[in-house]
């Protein structure tokens, strides 16, 4: 019941978050009705929300398997890592107090939660379907990316792995999230950072269709830097986490734009070549 609380909780926060979005963050830039926008641009990416749906739900099946396979083949890289950043999280928490473990939890579950969902409704009113396809990709692409690194590698959190030094900030200040986060977060996979990736993702996206919707592209840089600082700040990943997080961000967004540019060009190229021979029969007709 304390879950379902819990989850209500962010679902309403979330809720509130986009319709406040919608009207403050979004520009208009269609003359079709929303429902003809948004027809028009799912029913071209439907392919991709089915492929984004079953690497969901993937993951959430793999999920528990991942953490016995990945100690069968996987590697344990928890020691490796400190000794490359040694105690960066420790020292980050130094400056830890009441308003900033306060502003850090709330991002890093309810903004978290927002930035994820709501570029999806950014995109789907906007009147071309290409940011909301490469949006669609690069989240594929992360989580991919990311299930195959949990299974490739163990790597337990600061938190779990010098917990003298390094407090579970969130849990101390917030019990109830640990319903939460105890069902989609595993303790040994954190390498690389998915919070971060999936943040900047979406930082990327909205930088890359910034004259899309150009109040939107600073609240999402502001939301994805602090996300990003909250993983650390908060003793849940590393700081190699949080770079590797970044790089796997960067590579799928340069992917998902490679792959819809071609998809463009080879669409364009059709409706050349469709209009050259619709030309081609008229002129015989005549």
């Amino acid at each position: 019941m304390a879950l379902l609380e819990l989850v209500g909780q962010v679902v309403a926060v979330v809720i509130t978050a986009h319709l406040l979005g919608v009207f403050l963050l979004l520009d208009s830039d269609s003359s079709r009705s929303i429902r003809e926008t948004i027809r028009s641009n799912l029913s071209p990416v439907a392919p991709e929300i089915g492929l984004l749906v079953v690497v969901l739900a993937l993951n959430g099946l793999v999920r528990d398997v991942s953490v016995e396979l990945s100690w069968m083949i996987g590697s344990n890289i928890t020691g490796h890592i400190f000794a490359l950043e040694g105690q960066f999280v420790a020292r980050l928490q130094s400056i830890a107090n009441p308003p900033l473990t306060a502003y850090f939890s709330f991002v890093y579950v309810f903004g978290y939660v927002f930035l994820l969902t709501f570029p999806f409704v950014a995109y789907v009113l906007h009147s071309e379907s290409r940011p909301l396809r490469v949006l669609l990709i690069a989240y594929i692409l992360n989580y991919t990316i990311g299930l195959l690194c949990y299974v490739l590698f163990v790597a337990y959190g600061p938190r779990n792995f010098m917990p003298e030094l390094v407090g579970s900030l969130l849990f101390t200040s917030w019990p109830q999230s640990q319903l939460l986060t105890s069902q989609v977060n595993v303790n040994t996979n954190v390498f690389p950072s998915l919070h971060t990736s999936l943040s900047v993702t979406v930082g990327l996206i909205a930088y890359r269709f910034r004259e899309i919707h150009r109040r939107w592209m600073p609240v999402a840089g502001v939301l994805a830097t602090s996300i990003a600082v909250s993983t650390m700040y908060l003793g849940i990943h590393w700081l190699i986490d949080v770079i590797a997080g970044i790089l796997v961000a960067a590579a799928s967004v340069a992917v998902a734009l490679r792959i819809t540019a071609k998809r463009e060009s080879d669409r364009h190229q059709r409706s050349i070549v469709r209009m050259t021979i619709t030309r081609w029969f008229e002129n015989i007709q005549r």
